[in-house]
């Protein structure tokens, strides 16, 4: 698959993945462009989706939440993407992917406590179509991040 992107855009992309709050004055300097390259570039890389938006990253153990859960969901045939929809809604899903294996489904969540975490389980299982679940807590996460381009 071509993306079409050039080695300019990738280096812009891997300089905004490190730090999206970066000028394009010090993304010019870094990569020894014009600021006004940089624009047109990175312009173009959201206009055709590529960057879709400017994010931080927070630490969420200092924010209180400090339970983070990876739960595989079995889902009934032909009702996978409804399901998945409705669970994507709540607040406390980071992430939802439906996937190949023995589950249909993987939700990652973070939680405060055990007892939100606990009701959250509760629910999904009660949705129609949900057919098995099964949940695993992160102990420790080693590395989450944006890959950089290559």
């Amino acid at each position: 698959m071509n993306t079409g992107i050039s080695e300019t855009d990738k280096k812009i992309i891997n300089l905004l993945l490190r730090n999206s709050r970066m000028s394009y004055r010090k993304i010019a300097r870094k990569l020894k462009l014009s600021i006004a390259t940089v624009l047109k570039h990175t312009a173009s890389l959201e206009d055709e989706g590529i960057i879709r938006g400017y994010s931080l990253r927070l630490d969420y153990e200092k924010l209180g939440y400090d339970i983070k859960v990876i739960i595989a969901v079995r889902i009934a045939k032909g009702k996978l993407i409804e399901v998945e929809r409705k669970i994507a809604t709540n607040p406390a899903v980071c992430a939802v992917y439906d996937h190949t294996g023995h589950f249909d489904a993987t939700i990652i969540g973070r939680f405060k406590d055990r007892r939100s975490m606990d009701l959250f389980l509760k629910r999904i299982q009660t949705y129609d179509f949900v057919e098995r679940t099964e949940t695993r807590l992160v102990l420790n996460t080693i590395k989450e991040e944006n890959t950089p381009l290559r």
